[in-house]
């Protein structure tokens, strides 16, 4: 844990100097400098840094997905060509392929990770300047003995900013551990409906129709879950940290599907006929949606037509 610690060292001076600002910049305007409304909305402060600092790397990330998805067709094409080859040579060789498709469209499949692996440093840098504070020692930036004392003595509704799950149960300190089943509830809630308006308005029909697309509903109902480890181990200022992270994630989503839908999408379908009704259809658009009527429905086959009957169709 000590070599973590100072691996983020860096980042916990980052965070300590945007949290300490927002705290400065809250008491300035006559807040309590110990009072846990002001550490919270320090910390939401935050929240709203981080999070802005990500937009350029979360549009990247939309981009991404956008020509992963143009790319199926020739992804399957790979996979076909080494469909049951299993030797060495071949799988090397189908590897590189599927590199070098990537390098060509400038796109690769772990880009939709980015976000939340950015994030997770600076959520863990976070919980060090927090546990430390909470432990009465300074930080390593602006977090003095004075700022230190203020969030130990920091309480929301009488529940200490400082204190875990397990410390309000054996303190018998109920209402942090309310408050606490309440931000984990609620942190399960967001969580799951973002990814059910991801799932069910902005997934083309083709992907719907996919394997991956069955294993991952299932997802949809396991990865909310994992928020309450995170309710039960973390302190209740790092939960409020992650739940305003949360809200900001479905609000934003929410904006994509309305601006950026997956082309072949419900939101898709939804987005063009807004724009249609209103006449702000590009050229661009009319031709995808030309693109998009004119594809057979999926899993039905083309019958052929003989000879006589295409002369007739022609006359």
């Amino acid at each position: 844990m000590q070599f973590i610690e100072t691996l983020l060292w860096p980042l916990r001076w980052l965070v300590e100097v945007v949290l300490v600002l927002w705290h400065q910049l809250l008491t300035y305007f006559g807040m309590s400098p110990d009072s846990g409304a002001t550490w919270v909305l320090a910390i939401i402060g935050l929240v709203i840094v981080v999070r802005s600092a990500l937009i350029p790397v979360t549009v990247r990330q939309i981009k991404s997905q956008r020509r992963m998805m143009d790319i199926q067709p020739e992804m399957k094409k790979i996979q076909a060509k080494y469909k049951g080859k299993s030797d060495q040579f071949s799988r090397e060789a189908m590897s590189r392929e599927t590199m070098a498709l990537y390098k060509k469209h400038g796109t690769n499949p772990f880009a939709s990770c980015l976000p939340i692996l950015i994030q997770m440093p600076v959520f863990f840098s976070l919980f060090y300047v927090l546990r430390h504070a909470s432990e009465n020692k300074p930080g390593i930036g602006l977090m003095d003995e004075e700022l230190t004392h203020n969030f130990n003595q920091a309480e929301i509704f009488g529940a200490p900013l400082k204190m875990t799950f397990t410390q309000g149960w054996e303190s018998n300190n109920w209402v942090v551990v309310g408050m606490l089943g309440v931000i984990v509830i609620l942190m399960i809630a967001s969580q799951f409906f973002t990814q059910l308006q991801i799932m069910s308005k902005n997934v083309s029909d083709e992907t719907k129709n996919s394997p991956m697309y069955k294993q991952q509903k299932i997802f949809l109902y396991v990865i909310p879950f994992a928020f309450l480890f995170s309710g039960v181990t973390f302190p209740l200022a790092l939960n409020i940290y992650w739940f305003t992270s949360n809200i900001w994630t479905m609000v934003q989503q929410g904006i994509v599907i309305n601006t950026m839908p997956t082309p072949g999408s419900d939101a898709y379908r939804a987005r063009q006929a807004r724009l249609k009704a209103k006449g702000k259809l590009t050229d661009d658009d009319k031709k995808e949606d030309s693109a998009e009527a004119v594809q057979p429905p999926q899993g039905q086959r083309q019958q052929p037509v003989s000879a006589k009957r295409a002369k007739k169709k022609n006359k």
